[in-house]
């Protein structure tokens, strides 16, 4: 086995059918040192087992998903050559998805709804494993819940690192002098055995753990974009692909927005030094970009990024004035209820912070039961309707003239909120929703073309 060794993350598109699963295989093929595989589900699945897991169904309602899901998976089976090989495997996994999809407490418990979203990865790496096998690589499905142990925090895991490494370097390390070891990101385990899932994005960070627990120089994030961008190219067509950031850029992307990286990868990375690659297994021969410790150029402006549905809350109170422990008050109630604070500004008598406000997050946790401990010590306000927009960079709070430009090209617009100065990487800013796709375009023309 080569003394480098590389972990390959492959997304849900990258492995939606037979076909973008064969660009895959001839990624892997073409570079000889990638001995560990982690796939998403397939594309469209983990979307019809969320909806499953979550939405009160009728059995007629409950079957047309499950056939949905049958379909994308039998068709991939059905352009194996060797289609026996995994066919009996792949109905044992239907029958317990559906058993647990008709489940009577499916929409109440989330120990049950782990265990069904899991099964797109489940499904998926035995069918890619399989086509490994056709490209003549010798590749091996592996139960990655044999390693990745986590805590029993349901549809949120927090890895348990030293457990990882331990059962990792023993279970994992000898399968790679045999063969390709295909698993699953995403999908975990507690102490009980019981299937746990990292949250939406996870297999990123599946990856970023194995390339750690395994002492990986190297980790692929394969998707369906060449690398990362200057901003959204959604947003913008002048958006354009980067050839490398600093994990500390790559960090504040991921954690500001960036769709192509999942925040917590780039933790595993920092820690071992590993590289990370993002890169499009549709057109690999384009390249992508490097994401390493120190780059070669270190511009003032790297990237710009947009995290939508913030949440604004204001807390206000004469006695803060001079006042010690006001806001050690303030967030030890937002921490007891589990609120990650984001953004904060402060002025003598008041304190506006952001929450990020994915679904049924802050809506169900910034409840009465917050409010009324909050209520005790300050006025509260909340406001809805904002997204947060990050320009991105290096030596950003020290360099002349980097924050003049960009308030200049915003100019025109109503900033809510402004953050800079914590660290020499980000200026960030809370905007209307309906003003933050202008304010990145005007930005990015300002900044980038």
């Amino acid at each position: 086995m080569n003394s480098v060794l590389n972990v390959a993350k492959f997304g849900g598109t990258s492995i939606a059918t037979y076909s973008t699963m064969g660009n895959c295989a001839r990624i892997i093929a073409n570079n000889t040192n990638t001995r560990i595989v982690v796939v998403s589900a397939s594309a469209g699945v983990t979307n019809h087992l969320v909806a499953l897991a979550n939405t009160a169904l009728t059995s007629q309602q409950i079957e047309e998903i499950v056939e949905k899901i049958k379909v994308i998976e039998l068709a991939i089976v059905a352009k194996l050559t060797k289609p026996e090989e995994v066919s009996d495997k792949l109905n044992v996994l239907l029958v317990e998805l559906t058993d647990l999809a008709k489940h009577e407490e499916i929409n109440f418990r989330d120990d049950l709804k782990d265990a069904l979203v899991s099964m797109g990865e489940r499904m998926s790496s035995l069918l890619f494993a399989a086509v490994l096998r056709e490209f003549d690589i010798l590749a091996t499905n592996f139960d990655v819940r044999k390693v990745l142990r986590t805590d029993s925090t349901f549809t949120q895991a927090i890895p348990n690192l030293a457990v990882i490494r331990r059962l990792a370097q023993a279970l994992l390390l000898p399968e790679l002098y045999n063969s390709v070891i295909v698993t699953q990101g995403f999908v975990g385990a507690d102490e009980q055995g019981r299937t746990t899932t990292l949250g939406r994005g996870g297999s990123d960070f599946t990856a970023a753990l194995l390339a750690e627990a395994i002492d990986a120089q190297t980790c692929e994030i394969w998707t369906d974009v060449i690398g990362v961008y200057t901003t959204d190219p959604r947003i913008t067509d002048k958006a354009r692909p980067l050839s490398e950031l600093s994990f500390d850029e790559a960090a504040e992307m991921a954690t500001f927005g960036a769709k192509v990286l999942h925040p917590a990868t780039m933790e595993p990375a920092i820690r071992q030094d590993i590289k990370v690659f993002v890169g499009s297994s549709r057109e690999p021969e384009k390249g992508g970009t490097w994401i390493v410790r120190d780059c070669v150029h270190e511009p003032a402006y790297r990237a710009i990024t947009r995290r939508k549905d913030q949440v604004m809350v204001t807390v206000k109170t004469p006695k803060m004035m001079y006042a010690q422990g006001f806001l050690q008050s303030v967030f030890t109630i937002m921490a007891k209820h589990k609120l990650s604070v984001d953004l904060v500004t402060t002025s003598e008598i008041s304190v506006s912070f952001t929450l990020d406000n994915p679904p049924n997050s802050v809506s169900e946790k910034m409840n009465k039961e917050t409010l009324a401990e909050l209520i005790t010590i300050c006025d509260v306000t909340i406001e809805q309707g904002y997204d947060v927009v990050t320009v991105v960079g290096n030596n950003m709070q020290s360099s002349a003239g980097v924050s003049s430009k960009i308030f200049e090209a915003v100019k025109d617009f109503n900033l809510r909120m402004i953050c800079f100065g914590a660290n020499p990487h980000n200026l960030s800013f809370v905007v209307s929703n309906a003003d933050s796709e202008d304010v990145v375009k005007v930005l990015h023309k300002a900044l980038f073309e």
